[in-house]
């Protein structure tokens, strides 16, 4: 596998511990988490209704869909509980020189 091509997406101080934050990496909709002093990457859309996960409720490492409450993992991407079924994508992210980047292609 080729090196994953880092874009940098938000600044690490804008991402308090507990908190989200919508971006957009290539046109893509990305959900930033910071959760235990590490961040983590979706995508922005729940896998079960057109809703925008960085809307939603963070509890520890778990992402509620404001839209029907499905949950995932931020760090792996599962599905926790129904109505939903399929994983939502999670993508390779660190922090470099008081950035945030994200690797849309390195998972």
């Amino acid at each position: 596998m080729p090196d994953p091509r880092w874009i940098a997406c938000a600044r690490g101080d804008a991402l308090a511990e507990g908190e989200m934050l919508a971006v957009v990496v290539e046109g893509r909709a990305i959900a930033l988490y910071r959760v235990e002093g590490t961040v983590h990457a979706t995508d922005d859309r729940c896998t079960h209704g057109d809703a925008r996960l960085s809307e939603g409720f963070l509890i520890d490492h778990c992402i509620e869909c404001p839209l029907h409450q499905g949950q995932f993992d931020v760090r792996t991407g599962a599905p926790l509980c129904e109505p939903v079924t399929e994983p939502v994508p999670i993508h390779a992210v660190r922090e470099l020189g008081g950035a945030i980047e994200v690797a849309l292609d390195a998972r």
